[in-house]
């Protein structure tokens, strides 16, 4: 009953357009009104770098500018939960923030994989150490993302398919960080920038692999951003900001509306 309701509204999704121009744009109302939405994962969709964050979320800051929030919005579901958290591994996400999965759940979205691996200390290493250990560290990365991770991701998305059996499971990737031969005049390397959108790419190939296993849609987010990197004229990244480290290489406002909202939307 349940996938079946889902089949509906992808398909009512595609025709939006000719229903708006019918007046039947209040049956896909019905359909996306209808649905129970959950957003799990990481900064990366709790909305850290775009501001406007609720107070109770605490060190979570799940912000009202991240896309399951804008979605939510937009689409007026049936019931939304939001327990993504800024900070979250994989195991974080079974431990904490399953709880408002059930037989009920039509539509969950996640990001993730990205602190297993070591993101923060990677960027960390690059931004403070030399080009040569900041190479050595993005390879130390992808080989966690072949050893350990895959597991990582399997235990997951078990965890996910077995509380929401029904549901449709979008597993959106992460950007590439930087545009090549672009307008940063200081900062890291080309070889650095290179090598971090190659670890980008990486992980994103694993997680899409372990999300297609599982029978979950991967969205990539890496089109949405192309144009919108750091060292572009429009980027919708944040670079290294000292005085808000925690804000740094996350996405915008702008990022979550113009990247990620569409990207999830693509996957529907």
């Amino acid at each position: 009953m349940r996938l079946t309701r889902f089949a509906a509204l992808s398909s009512s999704l595609l025709l939006g357009a000719v229903l708006a121009l019918t007046g039947a744009g209040a049956a896909q109302a019905a359909e996306t009104a209808a649905l129970d939405y959950v957003a799990l994962g990481d900064s990366y969709s709790s909305g850290v770098g775009s501001g406007s964050y609720d107070s109770a979320s605490g060190d979570c800051k799940r912000s009202t500018k991240a896309y399951p929030v804008l979605w939510k919005n937009a689409n007026a579901p049936s019931s939304f939960a939001f327990t993504a958290c800024s900070g979250a591994r994989t195991g974080d996400v079974t431990a904490n923030q399953l709880g408002p999965l059930s037989a009920a759940t039509d539509l969950v979205s996640v990001t993730i994989g990205g602190n297993d691996a070591g993101f923060a200390d990677v960027m960390t290493t690059c931004v403070l150490q030399s080009e040569a250990t900041c190479i050595n560290r993005v390879n130390q990365a992808k080989a966690y993302v072949d050893s350990t991770l895959p597991g990582n991701l399997d235990s997951v998305y078990n965890a996910i398919r077995s509380k929401a059996p029904a549901a449709h499971v979008v597993v959106l990737g992460y950007p590439r960080f930087y545009q090549l031969s672009g307008s940063c005049i200081a900062g890291l390397s080309e070889n650095e920038r290179s090598a971090i959108n190659g670890a980008s790419d990486y992980l994103n190939a694993a997680v899409a692999k372990r999300a297609a296993d599982h029978g979950f849609t991967f969205a990539s987010v890496v089109p949405a951003f192309t144009g919108h990197e750091i060292c572009s004229s429009s980027s919708w990244l944040h670079s290294v900001n000292w005085l808000n480290i925690g804000e740094s290489y996350h996405p915008t406002a702008a990022g979550q509306s113009g990247g990620y909202l569409p990207s999830f939307n693509g996957a529907l």
